[in-house]
């Protein structure tokens, strides 16, 4: 699948902001089974200052600051993706016990200080009593791990409701649990408290997902949205993603932007600007499948 992203982000300000700086996370990166052949990030009024990197995690970082004053700021990112078809996590390789994971992780120190940053707490990632009970269902010693996140996403999927204005990033994850209500980020720090709560790595992905209209409906521009999944350490297999609030295997139609503990390492814009007043968001995203190329 080969595909046109257009991300478009519009600030608009109650009051002159005199100074803004910024870092983009927007650029989709490029692995074994995607490629980012193209990507421009087009910003109103123009920056003084525009430089790329790349974080600590591997992924493409773009910083920016406007100096002069401004009561709207544009952000428009597009990118030309393709997904390359990937065969099954499981083919052809045994998946180990939850018990036999445990125990490689406390023997092979290498690893477990190269996976540790996604075992430990992080910002919006930390667990309690409540997050463990729920967590223990799906992860009994004998189940397969890569089965046991899969059992953990299928109950996540089931048990919480879609609902979007039901809580905002900052809401706690215990208000999450309680109320079995949120987004693709909440079902996705759920999922990674749980399976960190067991001893075991998971990361927080940021992307998007090709969103298809009913049928004979004509797709609305700026329909689609960013996406949050998750990727679990699974020993002998790698990295593996799951889809929680849609309990698929991510394939073709998730395209991958970054990746970190929680949200708060890669989400799309983050800033400081120099005002006193209100501001509103818009934010628009576009995932065109390219036909025949």
């Amino acid at each position: 699948m080969k595909y046109k992203l257009i991300h478009r982000t519009t600030y608009e300000y109650q009051v002159f902001v005199n100074g803004y700086h910024s870092l983009a996370c927007l650029c989709p990166k490029t692995t074994p089974t995607q490629l980012c052949s193209a990507f421009t990030l087009t910003i109103t009024p123009t920056p003084a200052e525009l430089v790329q990197r790349t974080d600590f995690f591997g992924n493409t970082i773009h910083y920016f600051s406007i100096q002069q004053p401004h009561k709207e700021l544009h952000v428009v990112a597009e990118s030309i993706v393709e997904n390359l078809p990937a065969p099954p996590p499981l083919q052809g390789k045994p998946s180990v016990s939850c018990a036999e994971a445990r125990r490689l992780l406390e023997v092979d120190q290498n690893l477990r200080n190269e996976l540790l940053q996604f075992m430990l707490p992080s910002p919006f990632i930390h667990w309690e009593k409540e997050i463990q009970a729920f967590a223990k269902d799906s992860f009994p010693e004998n189940r397969p791990l890569f089965e046991a996140v899969q059992h953990l996403c299928a109950r996540i999927f089931r048990e919480f409701e879609f609902m979007p204005d039901a809580t905002t990033i900052h809401t706690p994850i215990l208000s999450v649990l309680k109320d079995r209500k949120g987004v693709c980020q909440d079902f996705s720090h759920v999922a990674l408290a749980a399976i960190r709560s067991m001893g075991f790595a998971a990361r927080y992905v940021s992307g998007y997902l090709e969103t298809k209209p009913p049928p004979g409906a004509k797709k609305l521009q700026g329909s689609d949205a960013s996406h949050a999944w998750i990727s679990a350490y699974v020993p002998g297999l790698g990295w593996c993603d799951f889809d929680p609030t849609n309990n698929v295997i991510p394939g073709l139609r998730h395209i991958t932007t970054a990746w970190g503990r929680d949200y708060s390492d890669v989400p799309p814009l983050k800033g400081i600007l120099f005002s006193s007043g209100k501001q509103k968001l818009k934010v628009a995203v576009d995932v065109l499948p390219l036909e025949g190329e």
